[in-house]
């Protein structure tokens, strides 16, 4: 039987940008060519995508760094860098990616939509951009930028519309696979599903919906005991609970203490949990069809005026009105819940001195560098005014203005920031 992995802990880095040329045009009988360097390629980026075809997250057990392809160096002859390939990720449909520092939501795979987790670096300008009348030979170019690298965690969130919950052993495998095309491993002992199964209901003409059998949930779950913290966030997707309960007694349990105990730790692990529609399911009538325990059972959810479906998932007995009405309660039901995005890029302290390179390349041309800088302009939207300001403030506020002007730097003079430039104003 294959393991359920249902998170991981994986490393991306999307891939640097491409150097951009330094080269002069070379050609017999024309005199002073001028600068042709080419513009470098573009990193790849982590391109994740949902695929229907996995249902673990087995894969990433084995392989945790991911990293794209460079872009390739600019080259004389105005020939740009090759783009490095994107590099996708696949992963099962409701897996959620979250960043690993802050635990914040960044994507819910949850729909076919491709997602990039990690852009890859803009690649350098050759030394073609830098040509003016006034400097007609320049003879440097631009670095390509890093890539954005991330550590995230994957979790694996189950898409189904009916989960099944209740004690191990009550028979919600036995369920699924009578009602479903499901075929769960089972047996007469505790904890026999070690991950949870999927299977598809047919309950009328064009009416179907995806149930899953959640592995038994014990007390103590909420806070990790036993298999139940891993896996009841699989039920935080389900929109209708089926929940399971053995109401012979045969093994000497209290169908009403299981009935709460198991509310009682789907309402601590989340209280949003516990206010999911259930439909409640007796199992094992067969086994003693007239017995006290049931006949307790049927009072007490009586008095809570649910509607009970007596059943026998091992005979057969009972399953179509359940089905039914489960069919019946998800019409009225909202859609799967997709996780909301919380992740925000977090704002890095300004640079120390000594991390930014300033360097004069030419009587009106400053070079502005640095790790810092670089991740900045890769945050910022300088297309937009408001990025812009931003932009502005936050060079002026971190004291890179003031050591351009220590340095000499004049008004009119053009500052080289990576693959932009800007014309200084005081």
């Amino acid at each position: 039987m294959a393991m359920f992995v249902d998170k991981a802990v994986i490393t991306v880095a999307a891939g640097k940008g491409g150097n951009g040329a330094v080269a002069f045009h070379r050609e017999k009988y024309v005199a002073a060519g001028g600068p042709d360097g080419g513009d470098g390629g573009k990193g790849g980026n982590i391109v994740m995508q949902a695929d229907d075809n996995m249902s673990t997250l087995m894969d990433f057990r084995y392989k945790r760094k991911y990293t794209a392809p460079n872009g390739m160096d600019g080259q004389g002859g105005l020939k740009s860098g090759k783009d490095g390939a994107d590099l996708v990720i696949r992963v099962p449909r409701g897996t959620v990616i979250r960043d690993r520092a802050t635990g914040a939501v960044i994507h819910d795979m949850s729909d076919p939509v491709p997602y990039v987790l990690a852009k890859g670096g803009r690649g350098g300008w050759g030394n073609k951009h830098f040509a003016t009348p006034t400097r007609q030979v320049p003879r440097f170019a631009k670095p390509g930028m890093e890539g954005q690298k991330r550590e995230v965690v994957l979790e694996l969130k189950l898409l189904a519309d009916v989960g099944l919950v209740g004690f191990p052993n009550v028979g919600k495998s036995t369920l699924l696979a009578a009602v479903s095309r499901a075929h769960p491993k089972i047996a007469d002992y505790h904890f026999t599903t070690l991950y949870p199964n999927l299977g598809v209901v047919w309950a009328a003409e064009g009416e179907s919906f995806v149930m899953a059998d959640i592995p038994g949930i014990i007390e103590g779950a909420a806070e990790g005991a036993g298999l139940g913290h891993d896996f009841l966030r699989h039920i935080e997707r389900c929109r209708l609970l089926i929940h399971v309960v053995d109401a012979s007694g045969s093994e000497g349990r209290d169908p009403i203490e299981d009935y709460e105990a198991i509310n009682a730790e789907l309402k601590q692990y989340s209280p949003a949990l516990a206010e999911r529609p259930q439909l409640v399911a007796a199992n094992k009538t067969d086994l003693d069809p007239d017995g006290e325990a049931l006949r307790r059972f049927r009072d007490y959810i009586a008095e809570k005026g649910l509607p009970l479906y007596e059943i026998s998932a091992a005979t057969g007995e009972g399953l179509r009105p359940l089905t039914l009405a489960a069919a019946a309660a998800l019409q009225k039901l909202p859609p799967i819940p997709v996780f909301e995005e919380e992740f925000i890029e977090p704002e890095e302290a300004p640079p120390m001195p000594e991390e930014l390179t300033i360097t004069r390349q030419d009587a009106d041309l400053w070079s502005v560098e640095g790790p810092w800088l670089e991740r900045l302009l890769n945050r910022v939207n300088l297309s937009d005014s408001e990025g812009r300001m931003y932009f502005d403030r936050v060079l002026r506020s971190s004291g890179v203005f003031d050591r351009l002007e220590d340095l000499g730097v004049q008004e009119g003079d053009t500052i080289s920031m990576y693959n932009w430039e800007f014309e200084y104003k005081r």
